[in-house]
């Protein structure tokens, strides 16, 4: 599969169990999450990268980005985790099978 197979030129998202998929949203969350680990950034550049980075959670869960890859940093990892676990948590629970 190539990136034009999921995302053809000029489409700009696609959706995915109901959320809408925007191009770009891999490569925020790692520059985002660089933000996170980099020593020299301010606390505001990093409370704003944190929010960023939740605010793409949903999208990532739904691309399962985060059952296919690890993240290296404890740190981070922990965080993801945790707001991964208050997204599910919050999730409507699934219609019963008929």
């Amino acid at each position: 599969m190539q990136a034009q197979d999921v995302l053809p030129d000029g489409q700009d998202f696609v959706l995915r169990n109901g959320l809408q998929l925007r191009k770009g949203s891999v490569a925020a969350f790692l520059a985002n999450a660089q933000l996170l680990q980099d020593p020299n950034a301010t606390a505001e550049a990093k409370q704003a990268a944190e929010r960023d980075l939740i605010a793409l959670l949903p999208a990532l869960e739904a691309l399962g980005l985060f059952d296919v890859f690890e993240l290296r940093s404890p740190a981070l990892r922990d965080e993801v985790a945790r707001h991964r676990a208050a997204l599910i948590s919050s999730a409507p629970a699934a219609a019963p099978r008929a």
